[in-house]
């Protein structure tokens, strides 16, 4: 009898373990820890990114640059930016098929590169990464403005909402030609015959 009850008791703690390691496989949420202790690193979306709204070339050229915190105050800051194409604001590509942009607190030009995103927003800004501290995020453009809006909060309480309106973006007109002023026929002189005028047909 005391045999019999070791074997129960010891089939029973057998399928305890084994139900508890299923279960610790499947629900429990420490399965997801990788070997070193650490929670497993997430897995990379397997679909490209999406493209930019915008490309290089569209916004490479020389702008009036001014901000505003605002909403209402932008109409008048469009404005203010048109008056600084006098000191433009430059926007080049750069070797890498970027453009070289300046950042936030550094006099020096940064290569940015303008990137799409799973949100469907485009940013400007360094690395291949999307929405970065230093990145911006492009609010609108519409080929003449360009308005540009700094992720990091801190950096956008201070700078507020960038305005770039493109200078000169109206092509010059070509001067007009003026035609020349014909010079009169020199009357025949005395000592000249007259030139024959052909009888109409």
């Amino acid at each position: 009898m005391l045999r019999t009850r070791h074997l129960l008791t010891a089939a029973l703690l057998a399928t305890a373990a084994a139900t508890l390691a299923a279960c610790s496989s499947t629900n429990n949420p420490l399965s997801s820890l990788n070997p070193f202790g650490g929670p497993a690193a997430p897995e990379a979306p397997t679909t490209p990114l999406p493209p930019p709204s915008l490309r290089a070339d569209e916004i490479t050229g020389r702008w009036g640059l001014a901000s505003y915190h605002r909403d209402q105050d932008r109409a008048r800051t469009e404005a203010a930016a048109r008056g600084q194409c006098n000191q433009p604001y430059v926007i080049e590509r750069s070797a890498a098929g970027g453009v070289l942009m300046l950042g936030h607190d550094n006099p020096a030009r940064v290569d940015m590169n303008i990137k799409g995103s799973y949100d469907n927003k485009t940013y400007i800004g360094p690395g291949p990464t999307p929405a970065g501290a230093d990145d911006r995020e492009v609010v609108s453009f519409d080929g003449k403005v360009l308005l540009l809006k700094w992720v990091d909060p801190e950096v956008a309480g201070r700078y507020g909402i960038m305005v770039l309106v493109r200078c000169g973006s109206e092509p010059a007109a070509p001067p007009a030609r003026t035609a020349r002023a014909k010079r009169p026929a020199a009357a025949p002189s005395a000592s000249a015959p007259a030139a024959e005028v052909p009888a109409p047909q």
